[in-house]
């Protein structure tokens, strides 16, 4: 009985059992639908759960904490289940409206048990992520994500740097800085430098951002650069698209305290794309580019440029990177290494390739052949050619055009330290057809200066001792001989040998390549062979000791355009100049040559002829007639002969004719240039000589030069019958000068930019100087009774006529040499904005300068004169002559 009992529990639990599994497999079948409607109720509050988290952990993040792994794992096992459920709710909506037999019974049973069964399953995972919903926390808080001090070497010369970026940080009326400079000239270094100090000082910013943005600008490296300081750059992040990230980055910075260091910026940047809020000033952006442009574009409201280090901080670097050893090797290294030292011109990076290179040699002989090498060809350098010069050849690959490029090199054909004028530039690139945009110079003109502005913006070119001039940095000169003379073309190539010591031209055979060659500066005296020259367009043989050329010289040189033989000793030249049928631009200034040849007749293509300081005897009739295309002939301080009727007329006859500098040495020379409305439209220079005899001088004729830039007035004072008739506003005085200068306010030398006054010993005052406002040279040299340069008695001391006179605001050279009367230059205090330079010399009687503490605060005041003279000058207070005392340079007794 036993045993039948046992076997009956069997079977009843095992009918039970099969019975539940019938029941719960038919329930897949029959309560398919409403399973489906369960299903989307439970997924609709595992959903509201999720948000509810969502909104916890946005909160935390917005605090900078970050989400703990568990609660990320939970919310993407949600999100991967919603899909699931939303395919599967519509899968089995789909089963359920399919019915047969007269729409009461499913047409496929075992479609519908599937579902059914996965519905079920589907319910109780809902069910399982609802009960393992985060409660507690969400995420944590991590150490503070500020960022720490980045590597850094040893620095010369910083502090002052850092000093002045510093206290710009902390002005509330700036928000953008912009620091710029040369490459290589330690901007990355200063922006590390600021960096750093905030990891020292404490400030009241959350956060110290750092990116470097470089040439290839990308965006999203800027952002995760930002993302990784201010929150958590991982896969999530990583997977956001760009605009995405920028909402993040605002979000999280527009309710903080941040600077952004942006390293190595190429461009403009819009750093709202990138999610940086810029406008409220408390917040910091500090940048480092090569280009003042960028600057601009970034509308930085401090820019400030990284100057190369001077000659006490260069040599603590270089003595840094040599190292003491190799210093004290041998006696004579340390004065070798200075010089070498010296051909670096300040800039960190080069300082510090050649001081690693040179610290291993210990003999005198290397030291002396490193410093051959760097002054004949930089290049070949170690370490220059394949570090420093590609660095900076960024620069260089970024200007905007071929044009811009092309002009840039044409500088290095200049000696190192060449001033180089910015108009006398301009012409030759004309000349060269480098200047595409226009037929004519007074266009072209136009583009040459902004050429040379986005060259000095770019940090290429630098501005000289005045404005008029630019220069080169040594470096980036041997940066532009090396891509021209060692890299692009060969046709394109250079041949430069500038102020190199040459006692002859190089060999022939070197002439054949070249495109450009400049032998500036040497002491060449002949030229002789016959050069075969294919490719030249530019050669340069001024500031040498020519005496000869060969007739030969230029029978193979069909594509010159372009000749400099100024300040040279030659005599005459050589009748085979005819042969330069492509010739442009021809300069003769200050050569012995007393008369021109005829043979120039055939330079057909002459657009510019400079014929400056020549003493020309004659000029064959019909020679400048024949020169149809000229633009510019410049015969200032050469002569225009007295009556020469002829000569006038063939200038009259040039049609293209724009710019003339011509020299005036009596009355009716003067009457008869000016008489000509033609000639006085073109009239840029002119130099007034030797007018003894002619009874008076107006100066007056020549307010109606407009284009008058430069004016020397020279030998004019013996005649006891000169005298001056001068005019304010219609009331006239006459004294006992030299000139006659019938000046009112209302004809002006607008235009007048140099002034030389020399040897007029009548002359007492230049008082109409007031009506040059522009200009920005004045030299004045033996002028006996020079009393005053404004005088105070005609311009009179009321308000109306003297107090608000403000003369020289354009002023930047200011030269006064043997001037024995001379007591006063202006009455009062005037504030120079651009004056660099006072040079007094043999002045006994002038005590006193027109300057005050406020005459010159953004620049300093250079001024040369004997020590005696300087100590016993009177100054306006005490604070004047503090002020200027640190300026004063004396001269040679």
């Amino acid at each position: 009985m036993g045993n039948i009992f046992s076997i009956s529990i069997s079977v009843d639990h095992l009918i039970s059992s099969c019975w539940n599994r019938t029941t719960e497999h038919a329930n897949y079948l029959c309560k398919l639908p409403e399973n489906l409607v369960a299903l989307g109720t439970a997924c609709e509050r595992l959903r509201e759960f999720r948000n509810d988290v969502m909104r916890r952990v946005d909160i935390a993040e917005r605090e900078q904490m970050q989400r703990l792994d568990q609660v990320q794992g939970w919310l993407s096992r949600v999100e991967t289940l919603e899909t699931q459920v939303t395919q599967l709710i519509g899968d089995g909506t789909e089963e359920v409206e399919k019915k047969c037999m007269g729409g009461c019974c499913p047409r496929n049973c075992r479609t519908r048990y599937k579902l059914g069964k996965r519905v079920a399953r589907k319910l109780k995972e809902v069910d399982i992520l609802m009960s393992q919903r985060p409660s507690d926390a969400v995420a944590e808080r991590l150490p503070s994500p500020r960022l720490g001090e980045r590597p850094n070497q040893a620095t010369v010369g910083m502090n002052f740097r850092i000093g002045k970026v510093w206290s710009s940080l902390h002005q509330e009326q700036v928000g953008i800085i912009g620091l710029y400079g040369l490459g290589g000239v330690g901007k990355t270094t200063l922006l590390t430098q600021i960096n750093n100090a905030f990891t020292k000082r404490t400030d009241d910013f959350d956060f110290v951002i750092w990116s470097t943005v470089s040439k290839n600008v990308n965006l999203e490296n800027i952002q995760d650069d930002i993302w990784k300081t201010i929150g958590f750059c991982d896969d999530k992040w990583k997977s956001k698209s760009r605009d995405e990230k920028a909402k993040s980055i605002w979000r999280v910075l527009s309710e903080k305290r941040f600077v952004l260091l942006l390293d190595d910026l190429w461009e403009w940047l819009d750093l709202s794309d990138v999610g940086v809020p810029f406008q409220n000033k408390k917040n910091k952006i500090v940048f480092t580019t090569r280009s003042e442009e960028v600057c601009a574009q970034m509308e930085a409201d401090k820019k400030i440029k990284v100057e190369c280090l001077t000659w006490t901080e260069s040599w603590e670097l270089f003595r840094m990177k040599l190292g003491e050893d190799t210093l004290d090797f041998h006696p004579e290294i340390p004065e070798l290494a200075q010089a070498v030292a010296q051909e670096c011109c300040g800039l960190p990076l080069v300082l510090t390739t050649i001081g690693r290179a040179m610290a291993c040699k210990k003999t005198p002989q290397e030291w002396k052949y490193a410093f051959k090498v760097l002054q004949s060809s930089a290049s070949k350098f170690p370490g220059m050619s394949d570090r420093v010069f590609p660095l900076l050849k960024y620069s260089y690959d970024c200007l905007p055009t071929e044009v811009v490029r092309s002009c840039f090199l044409y500088c290095s054909l200049f000696p190192e330290d060449y001033q180089i004028p910015k108009i006398a530039m301009i012409k030759r690139w004309f000349c060269e057809g480098l200047l595409d945009e226009f037929d004519d110079m007074k266009g072209a003109e136009n583009q040459g200066y902004n050429i040379i502005g986005t060259l000095i913006h770019a940090c290429l070119l630098e501005e000289g001792d005045v404005d008029y001039v630019v220069k080169l940095h040594d470096v980036i000169r041997d940066m532009a001989l090396w891509i021209a003379c060692e890299t692009g073309k060969e046709q394109d190539k250079f041949l430069v040998q500038a102020s190199s010591g040459l006692t002859e031209a190089p060999e022939v055979a070197r002439w054949m390549g070249p495109k450009r060659i400049s032998l500036i500066g040497n002491q060449i005296e002949k030229l002789t062979g016959s050069p075969n020259c294919p490719n030249l367009s530019t050669l340069f043989l001024q500031d040498n000791s020519l005496k000869m050329i060969t007739d030969s010289f230029f029978q193979f040189m069909p594509n010159l355009r372009v000749l400099d033989l100024s300040r040279n000793a030659m005599t005459e030249l050589p009748q085979g100049i005819s042969n330069l049928v492509s010739l442009q631009y021809l300069n003769l200034s200050q050569t012995n040559i007393k008369e021109l040849p005829i043979e120039l007749k055939n330079l057909g293509k002459l657009k510019f002829l400079l014929l400056h300081r020549m003493r020309l005897s004659s000029i064959p009739e019909q020679l400048i007639s024949s020169l149809s295309m000229l633009q510019v002939i410049d015969m200032f301080n050469c002569g225009i002969c007295d009556g020469d009727e002829a000569l006038v007329e063939e200038l009259e006859s040039l049609k293209y004719l724009h710019d003339l500098g011509v020299t005036i040495t009596s009355a009716s020379a003067f009457k008869r240039l000016l008489s000509s409305d033609k000639l006085k439209s073109c009239i840029s220079g002119v130099c007034l000589e030797n007018f003894n005899g002619s009874s008076s001088l107006n100066l007056t004729s020549l307010c109606n030069v407009k284009r008058l830039r430069n004016l020397f007035i020279s030998n004019c004072g013996s005649s006891e019958d000169l005298e001056i008739d001068w005019a304010w506003e219609g009331k006239e005085t006459t004294e006992s000068n030299y000139l006659n200068s019938k000046v009112s306010s209302h004809s002006s030398f607008h235009n007048l930019s140099w002034l030389r006054v020399k040897r007029c010993s009548r002359l007492k005052d230049l008082t109409w100087l007031v009506f040059a406002p522009n200009l920005k040279v004045l030299l004045i040299t033996s002028c006996d009774q020079m009393q005053e340069i404004i005088g105070t008695g005609k311009c009179g001391e009321s308000t109306e006529n003297g107090e608000n006179l403000s003369p020289f605001v354009k002023l930047q050279v200011l030269t006064l040499e043997d001037l024995p009367q001379l007591k006063s230059i202006f009455w009062k205090a005037l504030p120079f904005i651009y004056l660099n330079t006072i040079y007094v010399d043999s002045c006994p009687l002038l005590k006193k300068l027109p300057l005050d503490a406020n005459s010159a605060k953004e620049h300093r005041i250079v001024i040369s004169g004997q020590t005696e003279w300087f100590n016993e000058l009177d100054w306006e207070n005490e604070a004047t002559h503090n002020a200027f005392l640190p300026c004063f340079v004396p001269i040679e007794e």
